[in-house]
């Protein structure tokens, strides 16, 4: 009876275990990422701009909106998991644009991702309470990404960052080679869990000159 016992116990554990590392869906959530880059103290303007540009990330279901905000320029880029169709906003100044781009158009836009190579490193470092994997993206024109990810969550939409599609995780920190060369950083600095309002993922229907 004891061996039963113990056996029963051992068999709980290892189930308790499994069911920790599994990963779990992310279909309601709030992303905020700071923004940084390789640039001397000495280039003020760039600095500075920094400091006051950010990311959002919002993911509702099938539907994502990522905001890029910055002093001069902001972006806000809706994504239907559904249909395949993404809608970008800009802004420079007081102009305002709008591009919608079917599923076709949105794949060929980012077609530059399509055979990205994931590989892993040993590296692992904490970022929000979760344990994240070093990786560097390799894409087929040679640019590469530095990313970590969280390896226990994945986003329920992951087109909408067409570069990430095929990562096995959510991507909290990532380094991309823009800015004239230059490496900019993208840091998760918060993660909010709660329900994402729906009038988030309302795209404006004027008032945008339309962009093709």
């Amino acid at each position: 009876m004891k061996k039963t016992v113990t056996f029963f116990g051992f068999l709980l554990f290892a189930i308790t275990g499994l069911n920790a590392q599994q990963q779990r869906i992310v279909a309601e959530c709030t992303v905020t990422y700071s923004i940084s880059a390789d640039v001397t103290s000495n280039d003020k303007e760039t600095v500075e701009s920094l400091k006051a540009s950010s990311k959002t990330v919002y993911i509702k279901a099938n539907q994502s909106r990522v905001d890029l905000s910055s002093p001069s320029f902001s972006q806000s880029l809706f994504y239907d998991k559904n249909t395949g169709n993404a809608v970008i906003l800009r802004e420079i100044g007081n102009n305002k644009f709008i591009s919608k781009l079917d599923n076709a158009k949105w794949k060929a836009e980012n077609n530059k991702f399509d055979g990205a190579v994931v590989t892993n490193s040993s590296e692992t470092k904490t970022i929000l309470g979760y344990e994240c994997k070093k990786a560097s993206l390799q894409l087929k024109d040679g640019n590469s990404f530095v990313i970590y990810y969280a390896m226990n969550i994945l986003p329920s939409v992951k087109e909408f960052e067409y570069q990430f599609k095929d990562v096995p995780g959510f991507v909290l920190e990532y380094e991309a080679q823009e800015l004239g060369g230059k490496k900019i950083k993208y840091t998760a600095t918060k993660i909010n869990l709660s329900p994402v309002l729906a009038s988030k993922f309302d795209v404006p229907t004027s008032g945008y000159r339309v962009l093709n």
